[in-house]
């Protein structure tokens, strides 16, 4: 599993479909062949999808006989969650702020 940065974690959210499957496995684990049931998606844009997710550390794998079950890692959306939350602070302390950098 890769370490990725926020930005990567927003980048694989940015995708309709993948920002779906997210949903999905974060009410509990599916395979492939649930994926597709739920998103009406052609089996390998599902994997491709999830390939996306696993490399950024969203999502792990668990084998089960023949198949592989998904689950949602918490850890890459509460990092990205708390920048976003810090950046948000600064603006809102930036906004407070009446005095402006003076241009060159």
């Amino acid at each position: 599993m890769l370490i990725s940065t926020n930005a990567d974690v927003l980048r694989a959210l940015a995708d309709p479909l993948r920002a779906r499957i997210v949903e999905l496995l974060a009410a509990e684990a599916l395979c492939v062949c649930h994926l597709v049931e739920e998103t009406g998606a052609r089996q390998t844009n599902i994997s491709n999808h999830l390939r996306v997710l696993r490399d950024t550390g969203l999502v792990e794998t668990e084998p089960c006989g023949r198949f592989t079950y998904y689950r949602l890692r918490p850890e890459p959306l509460r990092a990205a969650s708390a920048r976003l939350d810090e950046l948000a602070g600064a603006a809102e302390a930036a906004r407070a702020q009446t005095r402006k950098r003076p241009c060159p």
